[in-house]
């Protein structure tokens, strides 16, 4: 397993993209069911009140960087982290692999006709991708099942669940093995971007960790979701004064 360490309570494994997409291929060869998270630090925030989530994250099979907040506070404490894993560029870089190896992806989430439109445009962009399927996000509670074995038949190794956070990442610990894939990975709004239907930060926003300034500019109704990043700086403000903030149970 990689080296990893704990950013208030939550586990981050200090894998780059390269190395985490090639152990993700490895899970989708050999079918052993792995979750993969791509945690942020909304989610970090969020486990923080939510004990059960805190275990998803933790008991998952890889837990990646996605944000910058995660990255620098792992480099200040002296990771060896050379950059954030983010949902879209795993899911692209699986996609590459996957098309040279003959792995099968299902694509689950998002509103409707988004999948198969990610899904369209992935195919394009990686000659021989196998789209085993796709789905959008809506559904019951009693639908699950159904679900899990629409792409337990589809013949998916790796399905990518686009349900926001943190309902991808319960809906994967209670469900990744009955879909048969070997690797289950919550990947949030990538759909919505591949897609096309959200257009992502420039280059250089995301070389200086302002990604979320970007989306934030563009769709300021996000407002609220952003309250979480100074909230996580006061969080690790506190950890580091010694100062333990109360976890939820």
């Amino acid at each position: 397993m990689p080296d990893s360490i704990h950013i208030l309570g939550c586990r981050l494994d200090l894998l780059d993209a390269e190395a985490a997409t090639d152990l993700v291929m490895d899970f989708a060869r050999t079918g052993a069911g792995a979750q993969i998270v791509t945690l942020g630090t909304e989610m970090v925030v969020q486990a923080q009140r939510d004990a059960a989530f805190r275990d998803v994250v933790n008991g998952a099979a890889l837990s990646l960087c996605d944000t910058v907040g995660l990255l620098a506070v792992a480099r200040r404490r002296g990771a060896d982290l050379r950059g954030r894993v983010t949902g879209v560029e795993l899911v692209e870089r699986l996609c590459a692999g996957a098309a040279r190896e003959g792995v099968r992806v299902y694509l689950f989430g998002g509103a409707e006709g988004v999948a198969a439109d990610a899904a369209a445009v992935l195919e394009t962009r990686f000659p021989g991708l196998q789209i085993a399927g796709v789905r959008n996000g809506f559904f019951g509670g009693d639908e699950s099942a159904r679900i899990a074995a629409d792409i337990r038949a589809s013949d998916a190794a790796i399905v990518f669940v686009g349900l926001g956070s943190p309902r991808q990442e319960f809906w994967l610990a209670e469900h990744l093995r009955a879909t048969g894939c070997g690797a289950g990975i919550g990947v949030g709004g990538s759909f919505d971007v591949l897609s096309g239907r959200v257009r992502r930060a420039p280059r250089v926003w995301r070389r200086f960790g302002l990604e979320w300034l970007y989306r934030l500019i563009r769709e300021p109704h996000r407002w609220r979701r952003q309250l979480a990043l100074p909230y996580f700086v006061w969080l690790i403000t506190l950890e580091r004064l010694g100062i333990a903030a109360k976890k939820g149970t």
